[in-house]
C-alpha cells in the first residue's frame, strides 16, 4: 500500500485558479473607482437649472444676429483663428471655443479687426476633438454660433 504525501492547499493549482477570477474583479473594480473619483465629469454642470433659464437669453442674441443679417466665415488654422464677419464691423469681437466633452479645454479669445476687415487671434494648440465656436460683440447684443469642427492632434 502506497501512501502519497498530502500537500498543503497552497501548493495545489486549483485553489489559485478559482481565486484568480474574483481577484481580477476586485482589482478592476478598484481601478474603475479610482478613475471615477480622480477625473472630473465635464458634462454635468452644478448650476444646470440656472443655465437652463439662461438659454432663452442666448437664443435671443442669436435671433438678433439673424435679424441684423450678421454672419461669419470662420477659418480655424492650427496656430490662428481667422474670421470674416459680414453685417457688422465692431473693432473687437469675442470668440468662445467650446470642447464637446471637456469644459476644462474651453477658450475665450479676443479678436481685433485688421485693416483688411478680418478678425484674427493667435490660437494655442487645441486638443483633438469636436469644437463649437460662438462669436459675440463686446456689448453682448448678438451672437453667431459656428458649426462643430473636428480638430486632429498635431
Amino acid at each position: 500500500m502506497t501512501t502519497s504525501a498530502v500537500r498543503p492547499w497552497y501548493r495545489e493549482r486549483w485553489p489559485w485558479l478559482l481565486m484568480a477570477g474574483p481577484a481580477a474583479v476586485i482589482v478592476a473594480g478598484a481601478i474603475t473607482t479610482w478613475i471615477a473619483f480622480s477625473t472630473a465629469d465635464g458634462l454635468v454642470a452644478e448650476d444646470y437649472y440656472k443655465q437652463g433659464l439662461a438659454i432663452n437669453k442666448v437664443l435671443k442674441r442669436e435671433d438678433a444676429a439673424a435679424r441684423l443679417g450678421i454672419s461669419a466665415a470662420i477659418m480655424l488654422e492650427p496656430d490662428r483663428l481667422d474670421v470674416q464677419l459680414s453685417g457688422a464691423q465692431p473693432e473687437v469681437i469675442f470668440a468662445y471655443l467650446a470642447h464637446a466633452t471637456r469644459a476644462g479645454h474651453d477658450l475665450r479669445l479676443r479678436l481685433v479687426r485688421s485693416p483688411a476687415g478680418r478678425y484674427q487671434a493667435p490660437l494655442p494648440p487645441l486638443p483633438a476633438g469636436r469644437w463649437r465656436i460662438a462669436l459675440e460683440d463686446p456689448a453682448g447684443t448678438w451672437r453667431v454660433v459656428g458649426e462643430s469642427w473636428s480638430m486632429q492632434s498635431p
